[in-house]
């Protein structure tokens, strides 16, 4: 294994580590505010497969997601209109206010890379994340 791969897999870690360890002081787990803020954002009933694909994770591991926060009452699940098999899911007025009280907290990490990277490193690291997970999400499909 060469010097830089070992080294390059050391930094990504610890960035991702520190990213997942950083003190939100939210009531839910990261993956789950991220799911209120997907919801939130969307202008169309949002189903479990439109979650899936979007943080590109299985519908078992959503579904885990949508109970918790349906037992915390930030999500409504309804029937859908058109597929009486599935649902959609909104976000309830304790969820609208989770997300609208929570989101500076949230993104604290992402302001504060942007400060200090300035503006212009800051939108070339997003580029090039956007571009790794392309590729490694590429790879993923073909394993």
């Amino acid at each position: 294994m060469k010097e830089s791969t070992v080294r390059s897999a050391e930094i990504i870690g610890l960035f991702c580590r520190q990213q997942m360890n950083v003190k939100k002081d939210i009531p839910v787990r990261s993956s789950e505010m991220g799911v209120l803020i997907f919801v939130e954002k969307q202008e169309e009933p949002v189903t479990p497969l439109m979650l899936s694909s979007f943080f590109r994770i299985s519908k078992p591991s959503v579904t885990v997601m949508i109970n918790s926060l349906l037992r915390q009452k930030y999500l409504h699940k309804a029937a859908s209109a058109t597929d009486g098999r599935s649902y959609t899911v909104s976000l309830t007025a304790e969820g609208r206010e989770l997300v609208e009280s929570t989101a500076t907290e949230y993104y604290r990490s992402m302001e504060l890379l942007e400060e200090q990277m300035g503006s212009a490193e800051f939108t070339r690291f997003i580029e090039l994340m956007q571009q790794a997970t392309e590729i490694i999400g590429r790879e993923n499909v073909r394993s």
